[in-house]
C-alpha cells in the first residue's frame, strides 16, 4: 500500500492570514492525485497546523507573529474540496509532526508521497520525519503539488530534499 500525506493544505495557508496566490493554484493537482490514491485503495493522511490562543507567546509565534490555523476557526480547516476527502487527520503544533512520526513507526508503506504547503517549512520538516521513520521506503515529493510564498525558497527546499535522497518529481 502507498501513502499520500497532504501537508497543511488549510484555509489560512491558501486564502487566509498566511495565504499566497500560488497556494490556490495547486488544489486541482492535489485533488487529481487524491483521486488516484483513492482509486487504488491507498492511504491518505492530512497534517493540520494547529495553534491555540497562546500562539503569539510560543517560540514560533515570536518569529512569525501572524495568528493562523487556530483550533476551532475556519482558517484551521482543510481548504476547498479537500474537506470532503476521507483520511486520517493529524494535528501538529509545530512544523514537523510527532504524531506523524509515531504513526509511520507503526505502519509501513511501499512509498510515501508528500504534497501541500509550505515547501520550505512544514513540507520539508515532515518529509524529513517520513525519511527518519521509514529510511528504506521511497519518499516522493511532487513539485507541482507543493508551493511556497517564496519561489526561491521553494526551489532550495526541493534541492535540500533531493540531497536527503528524496525523489523530487515534476520539477519543471
Amino acid at each position: 500500500m502507498k501513502l499520500l500525506i497532504i501537508v497543511d493544505y488549510q484555509v489560512d495557508f491558501v486564502v487566509g492570514s498566511l495565504g499566497f496566490p500560488k497556494a490556490k493554484t495547486i488544489e486541482a493537482k492535489i485533488l487529481k492525485k487524491v483521486e488516484t490514491y483513492q482509486k487504488n485503495h491507498d492511504a491518505i493522511i492530512f497534517t493540520l497546523d494547529t495553534h491555540e490562543e497562546d500562539y503569539l507567546s510560543t517560540e514560533e509565534g515570536k518569529h512569525l507573529p501572524v495568528i493562523h490555523a487556530q483550533s476551532g476557526t475556519e482558517g484551521h480547516e482543510l481548504y476547498g474540496a479537500l474537506q470532503l476527502i476521507e483520511g486520517l487527520r493529524i494535528e501538529k503544533t509545530t512544523f514537523g509532526s510527532i504524531g506523524l512520526l509515531e504513526y509511520l513507526q507503526r505502519h509501513s508503506y511501499e512509498t510515501i508521497e508528500l504534497v501541500g504547503l509550505v515547501t520550505n517549512i512544514c513540507l520539508l520538516a515532515n518529509a524529513v520525519i517520513a525519511k527518519t521513520a521509514q529510511p528504506n521506503t521511497p519518499i516522493i515529493i511532487d513539485a507541482e503539488c507543493c508551493a511556497s510564498y517564496d519561489e526561491d525558497l521553494h526551489k532550495k527546499a526541493l534541492d535540500v530534499m533531493k540531497g536527503l535522497q528524496i525523489d523530487i518529481r515534476n520539477r519543471g
